[in-house]
């Protein structure tokens, strides 16, 4: 079973979203949505993964992520869509943008 690195890049009270890492590798993109005891889950996928490296995915967010999010928090459902894709665009209008070359 495959160990993803997950690195935050946003949290607000009721979201979050990480870029997903195997080794060097960017697997891809989970933005998740807590919401009334549900969980919302969409996965960008940006390589491969069989149905069983999947499953060891959504295990490993659950694990790692969601069931760690407000210890007091019961969730009624989880529901998880998986994509496949890849990036064309990644666009700030940030000051701190210095692609003006």
């Amino acid at each position: 079973m495959a160990d993803y690195k997950l690195v935050r890049l946003v949290r607000t009270p009721s979201s979050e979203v990480y870029l997903m890492w195997q080794g060097t590798a960017r697997m891809g993109q989970v933005d998740i949505h807590y919401a009334d005891g549900l969980v919302h889950v969409t996965v960008i996928l940006e390589q491969v993964l069989d149905r069983a490296g999947i499953e060891a995915l959504i295990g490993q967010l659950d694990d790692d992520v969601i069931s760690s999010y407000l210890p007091d928090f019961e969730r009624e459902d989880l529901f998880v869509n998986v994509y496949t894709g890849e990036e064309i665009l990644s666009y700030s209008d940030g000051e701190d943008d210095d692609t003006d070359d």
